[in-house]
């Protein structure tokens, strides 16, 4: 499978994490939507992601290898990299942007949103079970 993916993240209490090449980045507790891509293997890059022990690559990696963070659901849909920009510009309107998070490969101000909710993804993404 492939196509793009959406992590709903809760971050249980405020705190500051050192992003990779980015730096220290504060973040507030709240829920958080992170948007990526796969356009090979969608279910390993999920499973790479809820994994605790893993090389760390990618900005989202390094947030998730917090205690503060937990995944708390897993989205999908079909779609390409531009796709994925769209909905990370749809989140972005809706949600408050970590600048520069998990966007060094496009022009989007950001894949990592704090956000109220996130209902108006049920909508167009189903939800991908995965163990980690």
């Amino acid at each position: 499978m492939n196509g793009i993916y959406a992590l709903i993240i809760r971050i249980n209490e405020d705190t500051c994490i050192n992003v990779g090449a980015i730096g220290e980045t504060h973040f507030k507790k709240g829920i958080y939507v992170y948007v990526g891509s796969a356009q090979t293997n969608l279910e390993q890059r999920v499973k790479r992601h809820l994994r605790r022990e893993k090389r760390l690559f990618w900005h989202i990696d390094y947030l998730l290898n917090s205690d503060a963070a937990k995944i708390q659901k897993t989205l999908f849909m079909q779609g390409d990299k531009t796709t994925e920009c769209k909905i990370a510009r749809e989140i972005g309107e809706r949600g408050q942007s970590v600048n520069g998070f998990g966007c060094s490969d496009c022009d989007c101000r950001s894949h990592l949103f704090r956000v109220s909710n996130y209902d108006f993804l049920l909508g167009k993404m189903k939800q991908l079970n995965t163990e980690p």
